[in-house]
């Protein structure tokens, strides 16, 4: 299923709980302990991030069913496809074996580890991931009755500790 060589955990809870910020500030803090991060993000509606009268657009306009666009530093890929793609098959595709952990945002009804942002004037009372065995932490500035690690969304320092300790240790402590 997903690539067994890297760790993987995903970043899940409603729109607009600060998900895609956690994450923003967790790679840095992450890569200055040395580890090489990708990140997957799913999307509930159809999206777009080619730009308009730029050649790989024109491509696609023309028809192609993917446009690629490659430069010394960066390759970006832009693919129609007839269904959304599972996550093990996005990962098998696109994520390759030199990433030391791969963060998703979102992907929450996937079976794999959660972390879930909560932010109670966006998702009620309670997570939206409660009773889920995969969940194994919560970031929350809120009061959450939770057997689980908090944390609050400034202690990126602890988040990132807390994802080394659990998904990266080996590769930290030197051990292939």
């Amino acid at each position: 299923m997903v690539k067994e060589s890297i760790p993987y955990l995903a970043f899940v809870g409603r729109s607009k709980t600060g998900k895609t910020t956690v994450i923003e500030k967790l790679i840095p803090a992450l890569r200055e302990k040395g580890f090489k991060i990708a990140v997957i993000k799913h999307h509930h509606h159809d999206f777009d991030i080619d730009i308009p009268g730029k050649d790989t657009y024109r491509y696609k306009q023309a028809g192609a069913s993917t446009s690629i666009i490659a430069s010394p530093g960066k390759v970006a890929v832009v693919e129609d496809t007839a269904r959304e793609l599972p996550l093990h098959e996005i990962i098998t595709r696109y994520v390759h074996d030199d990433v030391d952990l791969l963060l998703i945002e979102g992907f929450k009804k996937e079976n794999i580890p959660k972390i879930e942002v909560f932010r109670q004037k966006e998702d009620g009372t309670t997570p939206v991931c409660t009773g889920d065995k995969n969940l194994i932490a919560v970031v929350t500035d809120e009061s959450v009755k939770t057997s689980l690690p908090i944390f609050t969304r400034n202690d990126v320092q602890g988040i990132a500790e807390f994802i080394v300790n659990r998904f990266l240790r080996q590769k930290s402590s030197g051990v292939p």
